[in-house]
């Protein structure tokens, strides 16, 4: 057995075998025999749209004493909520900002968009409505906001749920990018498989309050369970410094029901034992996915498993142009949730989030990928759009990886 004390020594010492969750996978598909003497520390990541995400900011206005008190406030048109400490004649105020709220200004932009815009430092327009009625505008960037925090109150579940329509009318929902045809045609799913942290660690031995995480790149922390938490169906609620983040782990995620919030979240496992390193062996064909009808998740229609979604599939997009015909509305790119498809017959790979919008929604087959299929009642259906991102999740767990191989980041 070994203590966290031994692991840090070893870091320190520069001996310490840290992998990915995604390399230790590796290693045990390959049939490979690993020992708790073999690995020290394993990174988890999962990338997925988080709807209880919430932004906590202190803005400046104006000068002290130009409004009395803010009674309504909005972000790029998105409706912020002051308080609830009071901010009377300050001329500043604090905020709370939902990743759900979407922009009274801005067509299909939301919380998320928002968060991204802020973490690239973008100037944000700010219009304040005080208790008087008066108007206050300005615009403010990331650098002049002295304190951003983001929250997650659900974050990394362990058990997501896969969603198909049964029916024969469309169906709009927060869980497909657009609205979902019926009779079984389409499926979208959620989660990242067995690199997914809780999936790791299903009864919370090591994964606990004050745990050390990254949020979209950040250092951040578990401050408990999230607000739908259970023994059976974990989740996180993790809080990090807005000002650290990488905005190619957050964003935007246009949905049939408005735009939604994505984030990334990696953290470390510590091997120190049998027991944890049993939990990590799971593997996507271990974990079941329930597939539900679109119309709500207490349908459930069959089980799954995310060896289906994940296991020899494409992370990312490529194209054929020669198949293009250069139509007047693209269908690739108005169906593209994160706004990385464009029409000049490129993809913004910053932006890309891998959910297979361009691939099913080109009538001209111009993208390839792969992204998995199902059968159900002897009827195939092929995965259309993914709400999770495996790849961004593996790049954090990379780079949590390195931040703990060079001291950057202590367990």
């Amino acid at each position: 057995m070994k203590t966290i004390h031994d692991i840090e020594e070893k870091i320190e010492n520069k001996t310490a075998n840290i992998l990915t969750a995604q390399e230790l996978k590796e290693q045990f598909r390959n049939n490979n025999e690993i020992t708790v003497e073999d690995v020290d520390i394993v990174t988890t990541g999962t990338c997925g749209v988080m709807s209880g995400t919430t932004a906590i900011l202190h803005l400046p206005v104006d000068k002290p004493g130009s409004f009395q008190k803010a009674k309504k406030v909005y972000l790029n048109g998105i409706e912020s909520y002051p308080g609830p400490c009071p901010n009377e004649y300050l001329g500043s105020v604090d905020l709370i900002v939902y990743g759900t709220n979407h922009s009274q200004t801005i067509p299909d932009y939301g919380g998320g968009f928002l968060f991204k815009d802020l973490i690239d430092n973008k100037k944000i327009d700010v219009t304040v409505i005080d208790i008087n009625d008066n108007k206050i505008k300005t615009s403010i960037s990331l650098d002049e906001i002295p304190f951003a925090k983001l929250m997650g109150t659900r974050m990394a579940f362990k058990n997501y749920t896969a969603f198909t329509n049964p029916t024969a009318e469309t169906v709009k929902s927060i869980f497909n990018a657009k609205p979902m045809n019926g009779e079984y045609s389409e499926l979208s799913f959620s989660g990242c498989g067995d690199i997914n942290p809780l999936q790791n660690d299903p009864e919370m031995n090591i994964i606990t309050e004050n745990t050390k995480a990254l949020l979209n790149g950040a250092s951040a922390t578990v401050i408990s369970t999230g607000t739908r938490s259970t023994s059976q169906k974990p989740n996180l609620m993790i809080i990090g410094d807005m000002k650290n983040m990488n905005s190619k782990y957050i964003g935007g995620f246009k949905t049939g029901l408005g735009p939604e919030v994505y984030n990334t979240v990696s953290i470390p496992i510590p091997v120190l034992n049998e027991d944890i390193l049993s939990n990590l062996k799971v593997l996507n064909n271990d974990i079941d996915l329930p597939l539900a009808d679109i119309h709500g998740r207490h349908l459930p229609l069959s089980t799954i498993n995310y060896g289906l979604m994940w296991d020899n599939v494409n992370y990312r997009p490529s194209q054929d142009l020669n198949k293009c015909l250069n139509c007047d509305s693209c269908s690739a790119e108005n169906s593209c949730p994160t706004n990385a498809y464009h029409k000049n017959k490129t993809i913004d790979m910053n932006l890309c989030y891998g959910c297979g919008m361009c691939k099913t929604s080109c009538p001209h087959n111009v993208v390839n990928m792969n992204l998995g299929k199902i059968v159900f009642n002897n009827q195939e259906i092929s995965v259309t759009c993914r709400q999770s991102d495996k790849l961004k999740a593996i790049n954090l767990t990379h780079d949590l990886k390195n931040q703990l191989l060079n001291g950057d980041f202590k367990l």
